[in-house]
């Protein structure tokens, strides 16, 4: 008779016993139950017994079944599904796509072997310059995913297995610092331009609407900036060693490279074109803002790309890594809605602030910014916990005397990127490079928890003086 794997077990006790505790004061049972459906799926996402899509479809379909969703049937299916629906699940699929065709055409291991011909003597000279590459990219891209997940992934995806570096055993050598390093980066540069994060944007319209205070580009970018500055010069080498790459440097590599790119010889065609076809969704997403959607443009391009025979509809078929993160990433969105929705999020929010009661009013303002942090465990959307928890702390940090609330309003707003470094879910990013395999799901968790401290830690221990000396 075969044994229940202890890592099955452990989320289904977990969610009995908290749907066996009496619903805490002020939340229903409804609400009550979903939390304690919601934490069984993250305790299953973090010990997988099952993989990730099947604990987020079985999670999802869960609550549907038990009408814990809406009080009919047809409202439970439409909200099972809305995470299909979801923009940013359709982009990080497109991420994957992209991927695929500088991989088939040859462009990214090209690209790839001109990085380590000028760069790859030194590890950290990478993770260096594929930070950079966000940072100069991020003022003109409103979406991380598509800056990081669309532009910057499918390039550094090839750089790995230059070094002998694949998903498992000799992901360590020097792929998964690579991947790290991309991710954190991606989540600093969302912090420190308005335009480098589409829930920035909504974050200023519920400011001014909230608590009546303008926030201009100059003056988000000037408030974040020793912080930006700070965590940009040390991340990489943070990364570095935090989470060590085995290979730290060699000679023979940058030669090797140089050799093999005068055996490619001449730009192929399907090269030139998927190098267009690369030029054009990065234009699309830079300038066409007001014109069309990040991911309409994604696929648009990838219709291109179809269409130029650059990718066949057998090769998107086949590529199962990416179907596998659509259907993981859309019903966690699905879960983490549903969360919010039935109003267990606001009743958090409000429940921690209500603690907060005769503090001093800077105190009130950190811990208020640290449990805004925090809550976003429980989203898989900036943008949802932007427009759910925003307006709720905003409230509440103005009706405490004393409190600066325009260095409050800032301090939550810069907050946004920095967070999404935590989960595997908490950025459009996460899931393409949580997808790649290079990085373990334990470890993936480990440096959420260590990067994401040391962000906030930035944030609060760098950002709250300066913000209240430049006030």
């Amino acid at each position: 008779m075969k044994t229940i794997p202890w890592k099955a077990v452990l989320p289904l006790l977990l969610g009995i016993i908290i749907a066996l505790l009496p619903a805490p004061q002020g939340l229903n049972l409804t609400a009550w139950y979903f939390f304690a459906i919601f934490s069984a799926v993250i305790l299953g996402l973090i010990l997988e017994p099952l993989p990730a899509a099947a604990v987020g479809f079985i999670g999802v379909f869960l609550v549907a079944v038990l009408g814990l969703a809406g009080p009919k049937p047809a409202d439970n299916i439409r909200w099972a599904l809305s995470g299909f629906s979801n923009t940013t699940v359709w982009l990080i699929f497109g991420a994957f796509m992209f991927a695929m065709g500088y991989d088939k055409t040859g462009l990214g291991r090209r690209i790839a072997l001109i990085l380590v011909k000028k760069l790859g003597r030194k590890t950290l000279g990478l993770g260096y310059a594929i930070t950079f590459s966000d940072l100069i990219l991020a003022p003109f891209t409103p979406s991380n995913t598509a800056r990081s997940g669309g532009t910057i992934f499918p390039i550094i995806r090839n750089l790995p297995g230059l070094y002998g570096s694949s998903p498992g055993e000799t992901s360590r050598k020097i792929g998964a610092y690579i991947m790290w390093t991309a991710f954190a980066a991606t989540c600093v540069t969302s912090s420190m331009f308005i335009t480098s994060l589409a829930p920035n944007l909504l974050a200023l319209d519920l400011v001014s609407k909230t608590v009546k205070i303008s926030i201009s580009w100059t003056e988000w970018f000037v408030g974040f900036l020793p912080v930006g500055i700070i965590l940009i010069l040390i991340l990489p080498y943070l990364v570095y060693k935090i989470y060590p790459p085995e290979t730290k440097s060699s000679e023979e590599i940058p030669s090797w490279a140089s050799q093999e790119l005068d055996k490619l010889g001449k730009f192929s065609r399907k090269e030139l074109v998927m190098a267009l076809l690369a030029v054009l969704a990065l234009a699309l997403w830079i300038f066409g803002g007001n014109l069309i959607d990040a991911t309409t443009a994604a696929g648009f391009v990838i219709s291109l790309m179809i269409i130029t025979g650059t990718v066949t509809w057998d090769d998107i078929l086949a590529n199962k890594q990416a179907w596998n993160v659509l259907v993981w990433f859309a019903t966690l969105v699905a879960l983490a809605d549903g969360l919010n929705k039935v109003g267990f999020v606001t009743w958090f929010a409000k429940s921690m602030a209500a603690l907060l009661t005769g503090m001093s009013p800077i105190v009130v303002m950190v811990v208020l910014v640290v449990i805004f942090f925090i809550i976003h465990y429980m989203f898989a959307s900036l943008t949802a916990h932007t427009t759910a928890i925003l307006p709720v702390m905003l409230a509440v940090g103005a009706a405490i005397p004393g409190l600066p609330i325009k260095t409050f309003a800032l301090l939550l707003c810069y907050s946004l990127g920095i967070m999404g470094v935590i989960t595997p879910y908490a950025t459009g990013p996460g899931p393409v490079y949580y997808g790649s395999g290079y990085i373990s799901r334990k470890d993936f968790w480990t440096l959420g928890l260590i990067f994401g401290t040391i962000f906030l830690t930035a944030l609060i221990g760098i950002g709250v003086p300066y913000l209240l000396a430049i006030k």
